[in-house]
This record gives C-alpha cells, sequence and structure tokens, in this order.
C-alpha cells in the first residue's frame, strides 16, 4: 500500500511571511502541522505547539496585549522547523509508519519526486487503516 491511498490529501499551508495569528488560525482547520509552502516547494513546518512555545514562556510576565502583539508581528519563519522531513507519495506505508516512530512525529508532509507537497499522513490516517484491516480480517 503507497502513502497516496491513504494521505491527508487536502493540506493547508501558510507561507514564511504569515504571521502566527495566521497559523494559529488555520489550525482550527489543518491539525496540529501546517506545512509552510514557498513557490510550491515546501520550506518548513509549523506546529501548534510550535506556537504554544512562542507565546507561554514561563520566564517571561507580560499582559494580553503583548500576546496579541507577538501573533500579529512574528512571521511563520521564526518559528517554524525549517526543511521538514518529508515522505514522497510513491513510498510504502510502512516507510511511513517507521519514520514516524522513529522521529516521535505525529505527521509527515508528502511530496512529490519534484518536490511538490500534494498530502499529509498523519497518525491519525495510518490507525484507521490499521483499524480497517482489523475489522476486516486482515492482517498482514
Amino acid at each position: 500500500m503507497q502513502v497516496r491511498q491513504v494521505m491527508s490529501h487536502v493540506v493547508i499551508t501558510v507561507s514564511p511571511q504569515d504571521n502566527l495569528k495566521t497559523a494559529l488560525e488555520r489550525t482550527k482547520w489543518a491539525g496540529r502541522h501546517i506545512p509552510v509552502v514557498e513557490h510550491d516547494q515546501i520550506v518548513g513546518i509549523i506546529t501548534d505547539r510550535d506556537i504554544r512555545l512562542a507565546l507561554n514562556s514561563p520566564y517571561i510576565l507580560r499582559e494580553r496585549l503583548q500576546d496579541k502583539r507577538l501573533l500579529e508581528e512574528t512571521p511563520v519563519e521564526a518559528c517554524m522547523t525549517p526543511n521538514p522531513l518529508t515522505i514522497k507519495d510513491t513510498a510504502d506505508v510502512e516507510e511511513a509508519v517507521d519514520l514516524i516512530l522513529e522521529h516521535k512525529f505525529s505527521g509527515l508532509p508528502v511530496v512529490t519526486d519534484n518536490g511538490k507537497l500534494v498530502g499529509m499522513i498523519t497518525s491519525t490516517d495510518l490507525l484507521t487503516v490499521l483499524g480497517k484491516m482489523l475489522k476486516g480480517g486482515i492482517y498482514v
């Protein structure tokens, strides 16, 4: 089974120049991780955790107004993970499982041979496949 058969095909993205407020708003629809794309190429990934860490430093006491300002003025590229690990859409699902487990990720961006982002494969996608296999009595 290939990654393209189980991945989420609809991917919500941000650009490196978008602010954290935009990224935070998009997590409502995108889930926990948002690919950062520039010119159809993935250049980074930002997670809800990255945004929380930027906002919730236990070392700085600040007002709510400062959080609003931080969200509006901080670009995604300041908090994203650059050059994230990706997987090709033609890769076997087993490879995706191995990468997710090895790196303790909850998902991976899926790209074509030329690096164009075409989807995301998440632990939820993989558990859905496992559940269908188990319900169908298929054991690999």
